[in-house]
């Protein structure tokens, strides 16, 4: 897949393109992507994907952001893994907000050889808002566009969008987000230095920090989590939140205990891929307690990740 860059312009009618945000890369983006596909052999063209950068809801909205699902590195990946021909990262900005629907078509057409747009089934774009997809092709007909209409996932577990697979994790539904982009959701950080209580009751656990902040994190509680670190990927539980037990509820954390491994790992990056929520946080009687509910924790996510392994395998 080749990277356009910023300053290049390319051969006028010479792609079949589709632009969003594509956070997340999920299957309706796929059923997308594969349109796009389709497309562009059939009219001889090359398959080109317009990405924003960031989401406009950032720029537009800065005190009220939209929690990401990954960063723009991860989606760049994620999109070049679907045999695209090329990608666009387009830098979002308050003037770009600006450009009616016409103008931002007009851009596409000039900057990115635009020939046919593809739009996804629920896709807008423009200041004003063109409220229907016969607006859309009336606008591009005008400069020279044709405007596809690319059609609605309808899979197992549609309707799928970014904002249901948001609110899917927000509240800890990770193995439904997971259906959802027919992968887990992942988290990206740094194993950090913590405070060794977990060694002390028999579950040591790997300190995940460094996150980066625009990405959304799952509600809190316990969950069963494969792990990649140091170049091998291992089997865990992970806890989201703030340690009742043993902090009563001052820090927040994200702590993940790794079954049949006792390597050092610090300062070692590291991916959380969710597999399964367990429970909810709760304060325990004592460590005593908190330690038998642990070990249901790991029995319980050892039968979870065995399923998930032998259901990817088949």
């Amino acid at each position: 897949m080749i990277i356009v860059n910023a300053s290049e312009q390319l051969p006028q009618g010479s792609t079949v393109a589709a632009i969003g945000t594509f956070d997340g890369v999920h299957l309706g983006h796929v059923t997308l992507a594969e349109f796009v596909k389709n497309q562009a052999r059939d009219h001889d063209k090359r398959s080109l994907l317009i990405t924003f950068d960031s989401h406009p809801q950032t720029v537009l909205r800065p005190r009220n952001p939209v929690p990401l699902l990954q960063s723009f590195q991860v989606r760049e990946q994620l999109l070049g893994s679907l045999g695209i021909d090329m990608l666009a990262p387009l830098h979002f900005t308050r003037e770009l907000s600006l450009l009616n629907a016409s103008q931002f078509m007009q851009l596409m057409r000039d900057r990115y050889g635009v020939g046919i747009l593809v739009m996804g089934y629920n896709n807008r774009f423009g200041h004003d808002q063109p409220t229907s997809f016969a607006d859309y092709r009336r606008m591009g007909e005008a400069l020279g566009i044709t405007v596809e209409k690319a059609p609605e996932y309808l899979g197992k577990y549609a309707p799928v969008s970014s904002t249901i697979i948001r609110r899917l994790i927000a509240s800890g539904k990770v193995d439904d987000a997971m259906h959802c982009m027919d992968r887990p959701f992942s988290l990206y950080g740094r194993v950090v230095h913590g405070y060794a209580i977990g060694r002390e009751l028999g579950f040591p656990t790997a300190n995940v920090g460094e996150l980066d902040p625009a990405l959304i994190v799952p509600h809190s509680g316990a969950y069963a989590v494969l792990v990649n670190v140091a170049g091998q990927r291992l089997r865990g539980m992970a806890n989201i939140g703030t340690r009742p037990t043993i902090d009563d509820g001052k820090a927040q954390s994200i702590e993940v205990n790794l079954f049949d491994f006792d390597g050092n790992i610090y300062g070692e990056e590291i991916e959380l891929q969710f597999i399964k929520f367990l429970r909810l946080e709760q304060k325990m009687s004592d460590a005593e307690a908190l330690k038998e509910q642990l070990t249901r924790d790991r029995e319980r996510s050892q039968a979870v990740l065995n399923e998930y392994l032998q259901s990817i395998e088949r």
